[in-house]
This record gives structure tokens, sequence and C-alpha cells, in this order.
């Protein structure tokens, strides 16, 4: 059965995407602990990071490192958070959260709540700088 990411990546459920290639997919994560906050996935449906090969494994990380210039140069911060949690959805994801202190980046606080112009903004801002 198809992952939730690989449903937005297959355009089954909209989302506010921020940049693909044929591999990699990056939207904004709708549960976010800052406005920017991203998730870059690979388009292989694979549950655990280190079970990509190497090739893209290594491809994500350079894709992600796209995105997190164009998060960082939208949204100015000290620098971009970078997490791989991964049990949430078994689908390969990073999250890259701008970042001004540790606590920005703490999964336990409460996310934020955007409306859908809000996100369509934030989105529309970290793409005119990708």
């Amino acid at each position: 059965m198809a992952t939730l990411f690989t449903k937005i990546i297959k355009g089954e459920i909209p989302c506010y995407k921020i940049a693909e290639d044929e591999r990699y997919f990056a939207f904004l994560d709708v549960n976010p602990l800052k406005a920017g906050h991203t998730l870059v996935v690979p388009k292989l449906e694979t549950d655990y990071i280190f079970d990509l090969d190497d090739e893209l494994l290594a491809g994500l990380i350079v894709f992600s490192k796209k995105v997190a210039v164009a998060v960082k140069k939208a949204f100015p911060c000290n620098r971009i958070g970078i997490a791989v949690l991964g049990l949430e959805i078994p689908h390969v994801h990073v999250h890259l959260v701008p970042m001004d202190t540790m606590e920005d980046v703490n999964f336990r606080n409460p996310k934020l709540k955007f409306s859908p112009e809000e996100f369509k903004n934030i989105a529309e801002k970290i793409r005119e700088n990708f």
C-alpha cells in the first residue's frame, strides 16, 4: 500500500510543493515547528533512510541542501536544522527547519497553525529562492 508521501508525490493528496526532480520531492510540513519547515523525500518508497543505496542517500542530502539554501534565503535564521526521525510515516523523510536556537527543532513544541493562504505564501517565498 502506498504511503501518505507516495500519494502526495503522485498528486493524489494535495501539498504545498517546493521542488522536485526525477528522484526527490520537497513540500511544506503541514504541522510545522517554524514557518518554512519543509520535508524532503525520495520518490522511491523506502521506510528506513539507511536502506537507501549510497547514491540515492547522497543525492537526498544534496537535494536537501538546495532546498535548505532556499528556505534560509526565504526565512533568514541562524541555520537550517536537519532531522531524520522516520517513525511516524514509513517513507524516508528529512525535516528542514529554520532555527535560531536548539529549541526551534524540539519536536515536542506545539505545532504552528497556518491558513491555506499562509501556506501558499510560505511555499511561494521558498520557491522564489530555489
